[in-house]
């Protein structure tokens, strides 16, 4: 069985994401069309209900100029 944790991580990441974008002065739409992302796509990733790849996220990580970690 999975750690509790890694049940939760796509709704840490989407809580984490919506906070640094916001930090960031980012709408939702501008932060999908710098990640080239859809934007229902990143609305869903935000609300924790999307597992996004590695790439995904890295090119979140990486408009949002904030480490991968």
């Amino acid at each position: 069985m999975p750690h509790p944790a890694m049940q939760d991580w796509p709704a840490i990441l989407g809580k984490n994401v919506g906070r640094l974008r916001r930090q960031k002065g980012l709408t939702q739409e501008e932060l999908a069309f710098e990640a080239k992302i859809d934007l229902t796509y990143m609305g869903g990733i935000e609300r924790g209900e999307r597992n996004p790849s590695l790439y995904v996220i890295s090119q979140i990580a990486y408009v949002l100029s904030v480490p991968l970690t």
